[in-house]
C-alpha cells in the first residue's frame, strides 16, 4: 500500500469510528518515527459494548472500500481492540485501558491530528 493509500485508510478509518461516537481520536503519523506502520488511529469507547460497535464499524467499513484486516485481536473481551491493516493500526479501547497503556506517550514523536467527539 502506498503512503497516500494508506493514509486515505486511516482517515476512513476516523470515519467510521466517528459513525459510533468514538472518544478522543487522534490519526499518528508514525512513518518518520517507527517501522511498525504508517499510520496509528487510537480512540476509545465508554463500554465494552461501544468499543465492539467501534470496531465492528471500522472492519465493515473498511470492508467495503476493500481494505482486508490482516490481523485482529480483543474482540473476545473488548478492553483493546487492535485491526491491523498493516500500514495502519487501529486500536480501540476502553477508557481505562487506553489510558494505562498511552501509546500516545509511546510514540510521542510522532505527527498527531486530534479529532472533535
Amino acid at each position: 500500500m502506498k503512503n497516500r493509500d494508506a493514509c486515505s485508510l486511516a482517515r476512513k478509518a476516523v470515519e467510521y469510528a466517528q459513525t459510533k461516537k468514538a472518544l478522543d481520536i487522534k490519526l499518528m503519523d508514525l512513518r518518520e518515527v517507527t517501522s511498525v506502520a504508517d499510520f496509528f488511529v487510537i480512540c476509545h469507547g465508554e463500554s465494552d459494548v461501544q468499543v465492539r460497535a467501534i470496531s465492528e464499524a471500522v472492519l465493515e467499513g473498511l470492508r467495503k472500500e476493500g481494505a482486508r484486516v490482516w490481523h485482529r485481536e480483543g474482540m473476545d473481551f473488548c478492553r483493546w481492540v487492535l485491526l491491523d491493516y498493516v500500514d495502519v493500526v487501529v486500536h480501540v479501547f476502553l477508557e481505562e485501558t487506553r489510558d494505562f497503556y498511552c501509546l500516545e506517550k509511546l510514540w510521542g514523536d510522532a505527527k498527531v491530528q486530534q479529532f472533535s467527539d
